[in-house]
């Protein structure tokens, strides 16, 4: 199956010159769906992870999904101010402004866990990079990253720790 004719492409949203990559015509296809979690999950599964962290929103969407293929839990990223526990926050460069991503503080057990970082799409690499930061703060060992989505030409990649970089559709 290629995941690519399942993913509409939108253009000038949300702003005139960008060709949005919508995931939402992929998520609606019931097999499109089962095949994209089976394929993260089989090239995820040497990682061996202990936990998924998935950032707010679309990462929950395929991480809670690929954490129960690979028998690991699933913690979710948030913004600010939607955890109701101590947090490690991280405060991050957006091309527009700043932005802050938070994880609860006993969600991770250091020093032993093993943690893949999952999303919809890497661009510039600043959300995940920021995410990896996150890891590193609890002092858990971060195996690797999964996107379906990856944005070459914006090189994300090169922003991100040296770790298993795994992609489903490229762009």
């Amino acid at each position: 199956m290629d995941i690519k004719t399942l993913i509409r492409e939108i253009p000038d949203f949300p702003k005139p010159g960008i060709l949005f990559k919508d995931i939402t015509t992929l998520l609606r296809d019931a097999d499109g769906l089962r095949y994209t979690i089976d394929l993260l999950a089989e090239k995820c599964a040497d990682l061996s992870p202990d936990f998924i962290l998935g950032m707010e929103s679309r990462g929950f969407i395929f991480g809670a999904p690929l954490a129960y293929k690979l028998g690991a839990g699933f913690i979710p990223v948030r913004k600010p101010g939607k955890l109701p526990a101590a947090v490690h926050a991280i405060d991050y460069q957006l091309e527009y402004g700043m932005d802050r991503l938070e994880v609860h503080q006993d969600a991770l057990h250091p020093p032993h866990s093993k943690i893949l970082i999952v999303d919809d799409l890497i661009a510039t690499g600043g959300t995940a990079g920021a995410t990896a930061k996150l890891v590193e703060k609890s002092g858990c060992h971060l195996v690797g990253f999964a996107f379906v989505i990856e944005l070459k030409d914006l090189g994300g990649r090169q922003h991100l720790p040296k770790v298993p970089i795994v992609t489903l559709a490229e762009y």
